[in-house]
């Protein structure tokens, strides 16, 4: 069983015990948070697609460590103009353990 649940506008495949690496969330490390936003959620052999959601089924998630990914390094450069900025980006994730999917 499995649901496809939108948390801050990305998709994820949400499955009971594993971990989704999503963009940051301000919750602190042990909360408990829970996503209605469920649009698919497959059960056996049944389907459900909602339209955009599936209505009474919503996805239970354990807040884990907060961690940084890579740096990407961002280089502009424009030929015999003289010009080049160089900028850094570490995009912060936030870890999700899938408790329960709900109203199954």
């Amino acid at each position: 069983m499995y649901a496809l649940v939108e948390i801050k506008g990305k998709q994820y495949k949400a499955e009971k015990g594993k971990t989704l690496k999503v963009d940051r969330l301000e919750n602190q490390s042990g909360d408990n948070v829970e996503f209605d936003s469920v649009m698919l959620l497959r059960k056996d052999d049944d389907v459900s697609v909602g339209t955009p959601y599936v209505k009474g089924v919503s996805v239970k998630a354990t807040v884990g460590d907060t961690l940084k990914d890579e740096k990407i390094i961002v280089y502009k450069y424009k030929k015999r103009k003289g010009y080049r900025r160089k900028q850094g980006h570490r995009q912060q994730y936030t870890m999700l353990t899938v408790d329960d999917i709900v109203g199954v």
